[in-house]
């Protein structure tokens, strides 16, 4: 597997797959061919059924400005294709001079269809929690964190601090914001809202929920306005796991040393999904991408609150089983509804997932790598509409003039 800093990228939102992943290919496509004079990127699958909504249009025009660049929404099926297909074609004096097709295959990375994949160095042998438990044990390792550093080195935590940092910071600048997101929703930021209302008895699971849910909505608001984020493994997921983590730092008093110790343990879950299923919501859904954070989520508290490597994996096992299916069907193709809601109820989730392998571990049947194939399994065969098409589900269903 490669690094877990493939997982976390610093970025601007809506979406990893359709504005980070075209962002990063047509920055490279423009560098080869300096001496073009003109663009034209065909989008195919996802990419052209809801780039609009998720801006995608417009960082493409964006990067490869000045430049004119033609932007070609194909209803083209590519066989054997990801669904998030792009092909980037240079011109100089009316003539192709050049041609690239490039797969956004989920988190901001790209790949070459045809071409052998270099980027990213291999720096974990295993390639399975099985695998990854087995070897722990036998070296005495008692956490994921401790086996994050044996293999990145040390220099892996002032990375994780940045990631830490940014993540607090877009909760932070999400509590403050207010007022109407883009995109002709007319959806209301609610994070601030949360935050200070009112609990008028003594409730603590109210609290607890209220304060989560506030730090879900401010970091996937902020991702909704085209705020910075961190991919957590994506952008549309990417407020679950900062709202769980800044929870715990809050209410047991953690350092951001120890927090970071989470993000380590969260990465490596992210890196056992992206590679043995998918991180992708237009390949397999939002079980991919929801699913994904709230394991993650659940496997960091898991690592915080010191239980053991059985019971951080049964956290993470119990997180994604009760996302398979979950269908990825965003309303006019924006990273809103119900995409902002779902970032705090999977948050939630992840703590009662991680509460229940505090208790139950021993008597699990169901391994992380089990239900990692399962979802994959499952992401394949969901009807195309509600792989991130907004053809069916909720988008379909909905009815922007009747509302």
């Amino acid at each position: 597997m490669k690094s877990i800093r493939e997982i976390y990228k610093i970025g601007k939102g809506p979406s990893s797959s359709h504005t980070m992943g075209p962002e990063r290919a047509a920055t490279l496509f423009k560098g080869r061919y300096p001496e073009a004079d003109a663009f034209q990127v065909i989008l195919y699958g996802s990419l052209s059924k809801t780039g609009v909504g998720h801006g995608t249009d417009r960082v493409l025009r964006e990067v490869l400005s000045p430049l004119p660049t033609n932007i070609v929404f194909s209803d083209e099926s590519i066989p054997n294709s990801h669904p998030n297909t792009l092909d980037f074609i240079a011109f100089k004096d009316g003539t192709e001079i050049g041609h690239l097709r490039v797969e956004s295959i989920g988190g901001g990375d790209i790949r070459f269809p045809g071409q052998e994949q270099t980027e990213g160095e291999e720096v974990y042998i295993e390639h399975s929690f099985a695998e990854i438990a087995d070897f722990c044990k036998w070296r005495y390792i008692n956490t994921l964190s401790e086996y994050v550093e044996l293999n990145e080195g040390p220099e892996i935590w002032p990375f994780l601090m940045e990631v830490w940092q940014t993540m607090k910071q877009s909760i932070a600048d999400g509590l403050e914001a207010e007022g109407v997101l883009p995109g002709g929703l007319n959806v209301q930021r609610k994070a601030k809202y949360l935050l200070n209302r009112d609990i008028p008895v003594r409730a603590p699971a109210l609290l607890e929920f209220r304060m989560i849910a506030a730090y879900a909505y401010a970091v996937a608001e902020q991702n909704a306005s085209n705020g910075t984020i961190v991919t957590a493994p994506t952008c549309g997921a990417c407020g679950v796991l900062p709202a769980v983590l800044k929870y715990v730092q809050d209410t047991r008093g953690l350092s951001d040393e120890e927090i970071c110790r989470g993000l380590a343990t969260a990465g490596i879950i992210g890196n056992l999904t992206k590679r043995n299923a998918s991180i992708s919501g237009a390949e397999a859904g939002c079980q991919a991408e929801i699913g994904t954070a709230c394991s993650m989520a659940a496997a960091a508290l898991a690592e915080l609150y010191k239980q053991d490597l059985d019971q951080v994996e049964y956290a993470a096992e119990v997180a994604m089983e009760h996302h398979l299916g979950l269908t990825c069907d965003p309303i006019c193709g924006l990273v809103q509804i119900p995409c902002i809601e779902r970032n705090a109820v999977a948050a939630m989730r992840a703590m009662n997932a991680c509460n229940l392998s505090y208790f139950l571990t021993g008597s699990r049947n169901i391994s992380y790598d089990m239900v990692c194939r399962a979802m994959h399994e499952t992401g394949i065969n969901l009807n195309h509409r509600f792989r991130e098409t907004s053809e069916g589900g909720l988008a379909k269903l909905y009815n922007r003039k009747r509302k």
